[in-house]
């Protein structure tokens, strides 16, 4: 019963993360649609985009947050493993103990970040502050706080998974398409 609540626990995860991976990936695209339209604006009208540093501004803090729980699900965050790799080859079960601890600490770090981030959002949500220049350009704050809190809340979920599962890369966690091809 709790593996079949995991698994789907994991499922539920898999897509909301690769989801969110892809939204950052249009924002991506987006963002060098913005920046080429401002470049040729400059230089063939000399009238720059207006807002392009706002828009950049924003877009990276997205791009960042929509991408992270995709990042931290296929175990491609940055990190240091230089010495857990030379305690995995004499000691593979305290590696694999330091890898969990490691992974607990990480979901204890996003969970905290969601849980600040919560109410910055409902206040932003409430006060519809904006930032930018009046005029030139304007955004709410709200649409980040709300990509920030739940990137991290997803983020706390697949580390959690993680210690649950006691792997470094549980398979319930992993998609298909970073599994082994079959020869």
């Amino acid at each position: 019963m709790l593996k079949s609540a995991l698994a789907g626990l994991s499922r539920v995860a898999n897509t909301i993360a690769i989801a969110a991976n892809a939204a950052g990936t249009l924002a991506v695209l987006g963002l060098v649609v913005i920046l080429n339209v401002d470049v040729v604006a400059r230089g063939v009208f000399s009238a720059p985009l207006k807002g392009t540093y706002e828009i950049v501004q924003l877009s990276v803090v997205l791009i960042v947050f929509l991408q992270l729980a995709d990042v931290v699900r296929v175990d491609r965050l940055t990190r240091s493993d230089g010495f857990l790799n030379v305690v995995h080859n004499r000691r593979p079960k305290m590696a694999a103990n330091m890898r969990r601890i490691i992974n607990a600490v990480s979901a204890i770090f996003m969970g905290l970040i969601a849980y600040i981030m919560f109410p910055e959002f409902l206040k932003m949500w409430e006060t519809q502050d904006y930032f930018g220049v009046p005029g030139l350009f304007t955004a709410p704050w709200w649409p980040i706080k709300l990509v920030i809190a739940s990137g991290c809340a997803l983020s706390c979920v697949i580390f959690t998974l993680k210690v649950i599962t006691a792997q470094d890369r549980p398979h319930l966690v992993r998609a298909p398409e970073h599994d082994e091809p079959e020869t």
